[in-house]
């Protein structure tokens, strides 16, 4: 279970920056800013809160990179933070807005589909289309998800983590994240056959 560990670039980037190098722990930010930002956006669905707690996220990290003790790979560390901080956001906002996500959405399709009609060897843009509207659905379905059923759909089937790292970062055990990723795809069937 060799991937569960820090890589070693990440290893090395953290040992350069505990001994002063402050270029690494830029590397580092660089190197995992955007996969958690888009994390986190796709459970709070605000571009601009979205914003505030990845820079927090990566706060509370120099903070705390002291504590980080290399059982766990360092995004999978990271990533506890930005949920945590995340869903602890979310709940003391009380209600979740959706409209920002579907509007930042609609400007990179838009963007997407001129790109594609541009292009000779693009498909069909009928094809294009109907793919977009899919998609918009799905959004729209995920965005509908309770939140602990919205965190593990996105760092599963959006991220790509395993059961193991979901567990890690939102702290639960194994089973379940099994189980509410199960309960979670059956609430999001039902959401999609409602649409």
């Amino acid at each position: 279970m060799a991937q569960h560990h820090i890589n070693a670039e990440d290893a090395i980037l953290l040992e350069k920056w505990r001994t002063g190098d402050d270029a690494a722990i830029e590397r580092l930010v660089a190197k995992y800013q955007g996969r958690i930002y888009n994390v986190i956006l796709k459970i709070c669905a605000n571009p601009d809160d979205a914003a505030e707690l990845t820079q927090d996220t990566f706060v509370k990290i120099i903070e705390h990179i002291d504590t980080f003790e290399s059982r766990s790979r360092f995004y999978t560390w990271a990533f506890r933070i930005a949920v945590n901080l995340t869903l602890n956001y979310c709940k003391r906002k009380a209600t979740v807005g959706f409209s920002s996500m579907d509007a930042a959405a609609d400007d990179q399709g838009t963007q997407t589909m001129a790109a594609l009609l541009t292009d000779e060897k693009s498909p069909d843009p009928a094809q294009v289309a109907q793919n977009r509207e899919l998609c918009s659905l799905i959004q729209l379905a995920v965005s509908r998800l309770d939140e602990d059923y919205r965190t593990v759909i996105v760092l599963r089937d959006i991220e790509g983590m395993d059961y193991a790292q979901i567990a890690d970062v939102i702290g639960v055990e194994l089973g379940t994240v099994k189980s509410r990723l199960s309960r979670a795809r059956a609430a999001l069937r039902q959401i999609l056959e409602a649409l």
